[in-house]
């Protein structure tokens, strides 16, 4: 592999960022409490770090810290005051986080957006792409005010701090990018798509895929290429691309180069800075020091919550193919904060990671570990074996009679028979996850599928508020987000 997109030694990168980090925040609340001066003091500051400073989910973090933050209190978690807080999408719980957004974090996003801009340097793209306009699908940046801070979608957020040498390829421009009605949104960028030149279109593969359908539709074009015959590159995040390429490709006339980034509401972790690769490289230093968590009974419960005395590993310690849950402290104010993604490392030596689902979307009733990577690969098997498409899907885990059984309710308007379909899933699963396969003899004793309307998932995110932007459907339902479901599939058939 190309040498230049090693890193070397990332491990004294990430001391090094930990301490920086460490001495801005040492006067905080937070830093006072947790003696931060002390730690960078110590000859082994990480080890010190990881003694003194406890782990924090979403709840823990905001309950003891970033309530301050949010009554415009400074210097609690990070030095001066908070300005902004994104809202994430949310799919881990009911409702939406409120992640702290300090101006240190936008210009650390906004030097990796610039790194991920020249990577594409090393793609064999025309001398003429880099003048072509870059489609941004996103949240408002028209952000709520309360008089102390701004809030909204991480993406309105980071369009509305846009450089200004950057607002010349920017689209939709600063009018359609602050409202706030999707809708009419989409209608305002499907009126204003052929005068486009687009290269590049960025966002969730979902909301993109009904984009373009709807603007084909428009303009009465068999594909987007009609509109836009320059576009070569789709950046997306958030969730998995491979349910989505059957029915994307469909739309176009040509291949277009899919590059995938690791953008959360808490930080800019890594993203895919070379061609012929699903992985994406992490950026160790830009404001994140990371820790790692070996995503097994030892470290979780069976609802994916991190136990109080879980095993952290920095990079120096990390194994390929081993899924990990990740923990960051970042210059946002986020201390040894479980951000509740999966990853697991595809190239020690590039520091290479793909994304393999969610802690809490981590299917495991009894002993199956049904990862949403496996899910995933299942479904995109299905599309293939079927030739069907298969726009969105979602799996909760039922008792059944004794024992366990799976339900899934998958998003298609293909005709399709429900005992096919659930049948070539559960071979599937058999064949990706062992776990699995042998807990189907042993306790899974069902696996159910009801086949609803894609559309019925789009609208269920626009009546819980979550229509467009960076928002996901999340691939398991538990507790509360599944009665939500099940009443709003009800309330849909009376």
């Amino acid at each position: 592999m190309p040498v230049i997109f090693k890193i070397k030694d990332p491990y004294a990168i990430q001391v090094r960022e930990l301490k920086k980090l460490l001495k801005k925040a040492a006067n905080t609340a937070f830093g006072e409490k947790y003696g931060f001066h002390e730690i960078l003091k110590n000859r082994d500051p990480v080890k010190e770090f990881k003694r003194r400073v406890p782990m924090h989910d979403y709840s823990k973090i905001f309950r003891n810290w970033w309530y301050r933050t949010l009554n415009g209190e400074s210097y609690v978690c990070w030095p001066g005051k908070v300005k902004y807080f994104a809202l994430s999408s949310g799919t881990s719980e009911a409702s939406s986080k409120q992640i702290p957004i300090t101006g240190d974090m936008l210009k650390a996003i906004k030097k990796t957006s610039i790194n991920q801009i020249f990577s594409l340097a090393r793609y064999n793209f025309s001398r003429g792409f880099y003048e072509k306009g870059i489609l941004m699908l996103g949240g408002s940046t028209h952000l709520n005010y309360n008089g102390t801070y701004y809030e909204g979608d991480l993406s309105g957020i980071t369009a509305k701090n846009i450089p200004f040498w950057f607002q010349h390829f920017y689209k939709p421009g600063k009018r359609i990018a602050k409202e706030r009605d999707w809708p009419t949104k989409l209608d305002e960028i499907i009126k204003k798509a052929r005068s486009w030149d687009i290269g590049v279109i960025c966002g969730v593969p979902a909301w993109w895929q009904i984009l373009i359908e709807k603007i084909i539709d428009h303009y009465k074009v068999d594909n987007i290429h009609q509109i836009w015959p320059n576009l070569s590159i789709f950046v997306h995040g958030g969730v998995s691309f491979a349910p989505y390429e059957k029915g994307f490709e469909k739309l176009l006339d040509k291949p277009l180069t899919y590059i995938e980034t690791y953008l959360a509401s808490e930080g800019f972790i890594a993203f895919q800075n070379r061609p012929n690769t699903n992985s994406m490289q992490l950026v160790f230093n830009n404001g994140i020091f990371m820790e790692f968590i070996p995503f097994n009974e030892k470290n979780f419960d069976t609802e994916g919550n991190l136990k109080p005395n879980a095993e952290t590993l920095t990079i120096k310690d990390v194994e390929e193919g081993i899924d990990y849950a990740l923990l960051i402290s970042t210059n946002a104010g986020a201390w040894r904060y479980l951000i509740g993604d999966m990853i697991k490392f595809t190239s020690l030596e590039l520091n290479e990671i793909i994304i393999t689902g969610r802690t809490k979307h981590f299917l495991n009733l009894c002993g199956e570990h049904l990862s949403q990577e496996n899910m995933n690969m299942a479904i995109k098997r299905v599309e293939d074996q079927l030739n069907i498409e298969i726009r969105e899907f979602t799996v909760t885990g039922i008792r059944h009679n004794s024992m366990f059984a799976h339900k899934w309710y998958i998003g298609t308007d293909y005709e399709v028979d429900p005992d096919l379909l659930r049948t070539k899933i559960d071979e599937n699963l058999k064949i990706l996850n062992d776990d699995y396969r042998v807990e189907r003899i042993a306790a899974i004793k069902g696996v159910f599928v009801e086949i609803l309307p894609a559309k019925t998932f789009y609208d269920y995110m626009k009546s819980i508020g979550k229509e467009g932007g960076q928002n996901k459907f999340p691939r398991v339902l538990k507790n509360e987000q599944l009665s939500n479901w099940e009443r709003f599939l009800k309330s849909c058939k009376e």
